[in-house]
């Protein structure tokens, strides 16, 4: 979540961004610098280390499904905005309970806007430990897949995720 914040600002682009950062689109995004939605998605999920594809379609199988209420930051949000089209056209990643940031469309740049729109398709915990909605077979049994969270000594939340094998915590003030 932190790497898609430190993005704010930068411009949407059709087919930008991936593993390595903002680039040049395809398309109509073919002459500007920046991000689409799952683009920066896919960025932040890899400084995070762990490899989420690079469409929406791909990113919806990426993980675990969480209820929308038990959304934790990081966590990547989805939108079926095209009732003729079903699936997820559009991803975000959470913030908070009420916010994301994403690379919303032509035109605008990464900021970050409130999660409730009457499209929201849900939210997927991206693993490396999944893979097009499959637990892989040597993914090691943990209690039931969620994060733990706990108040920290200077009174803000901490939330805790294993991320390849190594616990990553964020301290949200």
């Amino acid at each position: 979540m932190r790497a898609a914040i430190e993005m704010i600002g930068i411009p949407y682009s059709w087919g930008g961004g991936g593993v390595s950062g903002p680039g040049f689109g395809t398309g109509r995004g073919a002459k500007t610098w920046g991000f689409d939605c799952s683009g920066l998605a896919e960025y932040a999920w890899a400084r995070a280390g762990v490899s989420i594809g690079s469409t929406t379609r791909e990113q919806w199988r990426s993980g675990i499904r969480i209820p929308k209420e038990r959304a934790e930051p990081g966590d990547l949000i989805f939108f079926d905005n095209n009732a003729h089209s079903p699936g997820p056209e559009h991803v975000g990643i959470v913030v908070d309970a009420t916010r994301m940031v994403h690379a919303p469309y032509t035109g605008q740049s990464v900021r970050v806007d409130p999660l409730g729109r009457r499209t929201v398709l849900g939210v997927v915990r991206p693993s490396n430990t999944w893979m097009n909605g499959h637990a892989l077979s040597s993914a090691a049994p943990d209690n039931d897949g969620a994060p733990s969270s706990t108040a920290s000594d200077d009174g803000g939340a901490s939330s805790s995720a294993a991320v390849n094998g190594h616990v990553a915590q964020v301290v949200l003030q």
